[in-house]
């Protein structure tokens, strides 16, 4: 259907509303965040106006960099992980019976309601010493005694991935939903086995749609706060995290907003590249 152009000045009525909570909530806090970026800190902890380059050099630090590279490297591995368990249980989802898809997308709606404040203790629960998974292991005969699983890496990254995984669930599945089961069906007729006919067949179709889902878990991984700290220790802390430190408990409110300028340009572009895909995918 072709798009019909505006011809009258009202005809942008609608856009109106949209534009003035994008301009009041996105383009005036994040405009008043760059001016505050170039600001100079004063030695009492707070900040005047000025215009210097110090919090953007502070970026070449080791340790700045230590906690950029640990951020992308833990959002990459969240993304990865997120969309290898979400993609194969969302195609048996889309093949099971529509009671059961009901079932299982009420239980993840379920899930998108708890707060990530409630994730992290829960989560910090079931990995502790006292009332955790390894009690279960040692009830089993697995192992001689209950140990802690947190803080640590593998604790920050269990916390992500599961928190993660609602989303990615139901971002793949109008996708997966829409795949013509005759296609697996002339895959196996042509004599592939199911997991060659997926990976080989489905997963190439769907490749797009992956890629903006990878993109998009990246984004949202990328600005977790409260699981890097109740799950991990302050080597585990993200860049996220090392704002708050800064702005709150550092009172270095010009690197914050720095800091907080380059993770929205980082996320931003993320978000254009994953329009990109999505652009590509409806021309194909």
């Amino acid at each position: 259907m072709r798009r019909e152009v505006p011809q009258k000045l009202t005809d942008y009525g609608p856009l109106i509303f949209p534009a003035f909570m994008l301009l009041m909530f996105f383009v005036v806090p994040f405009s008043t965040m760059i001016a505050v970026s170039f600001f100079k800190r004063n030695p009492a902890g707070f900040y005047t106006p000025d215009f210097v380059f110090d919090n953007y050099a502070r970026f070449i630090s080791p340790f700045f960099g230590g906690v950029l590279t640990f951020s992308l490297g833990l959002a990459i591995t969240v993304a990865l992980l997120a969309v290898t368990i979400a993609f194969p249980f969302t195609y048996l989802l889309t093949r099971s019976t529509r009671a059961t898809q009901t079932v299982w997308l009420v239980v993840l709606l379920s899930i998108l309601s708890l707060s990530e404040v409630i994730i992290g203790f829960a989560w910090s629960t079931m990995l502790s010493r006292t009332a955790g998974i390894t009690n279960a292991l040692v009830a089993l005969g697995l192992m001689s005694e209950p140990q802690a699983l947190l803080p640590g890496f593998g604790a920050v990254l269990t916390g992500m991935v599961y928190q993660a995984l609602p989303y990615t669930i139901l971002v793949l599945y109008p996708a997966l939903v829409r795949v013509d089961p005759t296609l697996m069906e002339a895959a196996r007729t042509l004599g592939a086995s199911p997991v060659r006919a997926f990976f080989n067949v489905l997963v190439p179709s769907l490749r797009n749609t992956i890629v903006a889902t990878l993109i998009m878990v990246f984004v949202f991984a990328l600005g977790s706060y409260l699981l890097p700290q109740i799950l991990g220790r302050p080597s585990h802390w993200t860049l996220s995290v090392l704002i708050t430190d800064q702005a709150i408990y550092q009172s270095n409110m010009p690197f914050a907003a720095a800091m907080a300028v380059f993770l929205v340009l980082i996320s931003l572009a993320l978000v254009g590249l994953t329009l990109l895909v999505g652009g590509r995918k409806e021309d194909a």
